[in-house]
């Protein structure tokens, strides 16, 4: 194994990693590596009994205030053309957060100048799945770059990851990981695995040093109306920051450039017209999405379809969206849902419905009720098709109703609710046999048969019932049914999307109309409309999803699901600034819910953690200590809501304790770390928003505490840990497949039982 140079890498090397190296210009045939063996050196540098955490130690606040060091691509289309424009390979880079090794990589390496030379002959990608900014835009159309990786936006490396995963990933998603890729689309290397670092830097320098450099490209050289054109991230940097610092005349002739290249739109300078204040400029940034060719203009093409528009402009956009469409099914699904928004459905008079339920209020029967309705059905003649019908419905509805069906024992429970559900489905054939028709004829068999997993039969039955309920029926087998439908038009589009089908656009007509009637029935539940407001959001129909969304909120003020998708529209339309801010003025209002302090308190959390993920220690304590006030005050008003406040401010006390560690103020961390153990054990593993648990916490801090030489505050620790239950301390199961990993080797205190003998 060849050496690098003396000096360059700090991490101690542990023998055991994977390299795949494949068929390439490099690489004449498949051979994998698993290296055992270690050097003198390596073996000096490593202990058998040095922790991981010590081994990937932690990266601390000077170390994520450092800029990152490597420049990545920001569509996986602009790497290819940059690769094959320059000549150079692409290098993807896969991260985790939470897992220790990327939060080495992503903290410290990738923020090291000597770090980023072994990159630049590459071209770089970086994809990893969780989000750090709350959005991408400003509201100027400004990017919002991504504080973990630097020169993209979280959506750009959120989005790039399941292209990628089809492509090299193999299967098996695994972080960190490095993969080289030629001009020909074969991959060279695929590292993973890895316990140091040294082991990937020798394969990333190796990988390169073999191949002919390319010559070098002067972009310098190109005017500005040439970069246009580029993918590269350099020549789009420049182009937009020409824009923004430009005058009119200049950005009027950006913009009719980028008219010229439809196959290579640089969809970010039209997002900053698009989003401008000047209407011409935007009028000619609709037009050049209007005539793009590019796949990334579809989302901002989807955007910019939001504002009010002429009809004619509009519908050029949504002609572009069709024409993408052959290339795009996104593109030819945002096409149809736009077209489709504004039709009625011939299933569902949806006006009348909500007509007739306005002011109705509608108690669930209670089990006795339906009992009786079973026992008088049974008093009539069997020969009554009405009669056999009403008892089809009653046993139904106790099939369906859990509180029927109370028992310790959940199999005896679900049987005893499958013979009920045949013996309605058998009654329900009988009256269609004796005369019965109707709605409630096909309702009763579309449900019952639905329960009983036949697709075939209960989907045309529940489709032939819901066109003839009456609009402000009551009765639980109407909204059921409504309900069934919406889900069925729903799986029908979602598995045409899936298959790149087409299908009808009433159906989606069909699904607006099913989710209003559940969202204003007094029998409508919050997850009616969550799963409304997912579906629109899914589709594209971002400004129906809203609607639906604050509509929602207002019946069900209560209901964590919307409260979660509230959040997330916050974050994305004000940033995480305007999170906090826009709870507190809710709490302020006059009839502001009960348990809406519950939900700031949870806000200020979310607020904190997005904080820490730009980089602001001293924002995110700040939040953390409003949510710890507002459980606080929020336990005073509603005892009830003790427990699940304490998992959460248990939490917040913890991501105050990593941020304490990050900033070496080691006995504070201990103190928050503790008052976290004791405030709720039981949160002790769960994990916060950026992936770390109290527990993930602690490992890293008595890492710490024992290289500085600090005995007492590790006994404190080690006390604590031995406090919680075992289970609690081992390792995530995203960490337990890695070779090498043992979960009782974490710098464990033992469990000591009445003898002290460990257990």
């Amino acid at each position: 194994m060849s050496t690098l140079p003396d000096g360059l890498f700090s991490a101690p090397v542990n023998a055991m990693f994977r390299i795949r190296l494949l068929p390439s210009l490099l690489f004449g045939s498949v051979v994998l590596l698993v290296w055992t063996e270690q050097t003198p050196a390596q073996a000096t540098a490593q202990t058998p009994n040095q922790s991981r955490e010590s081994m990937w130690f932690a990266p601390g606040a000077e170390d994520w205030n450092r800029p990152v060091q490597i420049t990545f691509q920001r569509t996986w289309e602009d790497a290819i053309a940059v690769s094959k424009e320059t000549g150079k390979a692409i290098l993807i880079c896969v991260n985790m957060d939470g897992e220790i090794a990327s939060e080495h990589y992503a903290g410290i390496r990738y923020r090291q100048p000597e770090i980023a030379k072994l990159y630049e002959p590459y071209v770089t990608v970086i994809a990893s799945v969780y989000r750090h900014n709350p959005r991408d835009f400003d509201v100027n159309g400004n990017r919002i770059l991504c504080p973990r990786f630097g020169s993209v936006t979280c959506g750009e490396h959120i989005w790039i990851e399941p292209i990628l995963f089809e492509k090299y990933f193999e299967g098996v998603r695994v972080a960190p990981r490095h993969v080289m890729v030629e001009l020909d689309g074969s991959e060279s290397y695929d590292v993973y695995y890895a316990n140091d670092t040294d082991s990937v830097f020798l394969t990333i320098q190796e990988g390169i040093s073999n191949r002919d450099a390319p010559p070098p490209i002067v972009r310098g050289d190109r005017t500005l109306v040439e970069r246009v054109a580029s993918r590269d991230v350099a020549d789009r940097e420049a182009v937009e920051k020409a824009y923004k610092a430009g005058d009119q005349d200049l950005r009027g002739t950006l913009l009719k450039a980028a008219m010229q290249h439809d196959d290579a739109a640089p969809d970010d300078l039209l997002r900053l017209a698009v989003y401008g204040f000047d209407p011409e400029l935007a009028r000619l940034a609709r037009e050049a999405l209007s005539k793009t060719d590019s796949i990334g203009a579809i989302e901002l093409i989807n955007e910019a379809l939001r504002v009010p528009l002429e009809d004619s402009e509009r519908e050029k956009m949504i002609a572009a969206l069709a024409r993408l469409g052959e290339k795009s099914e996104r593109a030819h699904t945002l096409a149809r849902v736009h077209k489709g928004l504004g039709t009625n459905s011939d299933q569902i008079e949806e006006q009348a419905w909500s007509t007739d339920n306005r002011g109705a209020s509608y108690a669930a029967p209670g089990i006795d009720a339906v009992t009786n309705r079973l026992e008088t059905a049974d008093m009539q003649r069997p020969d009554d098709a009405q009669a056999k019908l009403a008892k089809a419905v009653a046993t139904l509805e106790l099939a369906a109703d859990p509180r029927a069906l109370q028992t310790e024992n959940g199999k005896v429970a679900g049987r005893y609710a499958r013979l009920r559900l045949e013996d309605a489905y058998r009654t329900a054939l009988e009256a269609e046999a004796l005369g019965a028709t109707g709605w409630r004829m096909d309702a009763v068999i579309g449900l019952c048969s639905y329960y009983l997993g036949d697709l075939d039969t209960a989907y045309p039955r529940v489709e032939a019932a819901v066109a003839k309920i009456p609009s402000g029926n009551l009765e639980w087998s109407a909204i059921a049914t409504i309900a069934l439908f919406a889900q069925q038009r729903q799986q029908a589009i979602t598995i045409a999307l899936n298959k790149k089908e087409d299908w009808p656009g009433k159906w989606l007509t069909d699904v607006n109309a099913a989710y209003a009637v559940l969202a204003h029935h007094p029998l409508g539940r919050d997850e009616h409309v969550a799963s409304h407001f997912r579906f629109l959001m899914r589709l594209g129909a971002f400004g129906r999803a809203e609607r639906v969304l604050d509509e929602g909120l207002q019946r069900f003020p209560d209901s964590w699901v919307l409260h979660g998708h509230l959040r997330g529209r916050i974050l994305w339309r004000d940033g995480v600034e305007g999170l906090e801010a826009a709870y507190e003025s809710m709490l302020e209002g006059e009839d502001a819910p009960p348990n809406l302090r519950w939900f700031a308190g949870y806000a200020s959390i979310v607020a904190a953690e997005n904080h820490r993920r730009q980089g602001k220690p001293g924002a995110a304590i700040a939040a953390y200590d409003r949510a710890l006030a507002h459980y606080s005050r929020g336990i005073e008003h509603n005892p009830v809501t003790r427990n699940s406040a304490d998992h959460y401010a248990s939490i917040a006390l913890a991501g105050r304790a990593r941020i304490s560690l990050e900033s070496n103020d080691l006995e504070d961390a201990l103190d928050q770390i503790l008052a976290s153990f004791e405030r709720k054990p039981e949160a002790a593993a769960s994990r916060d928003g950026l992936n770390l648990s109290a527990v993930g916490t602690a490992r890293m801090l008595r890492a710490r505490l024992g290289q500085q030489g600090t005995p007492g505050m590790v006994e404190r620790l080690d006390h604590a840990l031995t406090q919680l239950d075992p289970a609690l301390l081992e390792l995530p199961a995203f960490e337990r497949t890695v070779p090498g990993a043992n979960p009782t080797n974490w710098s464990q205190p033992p469990s000591k039982g009445p003898g002290g003998d460990r257990k």
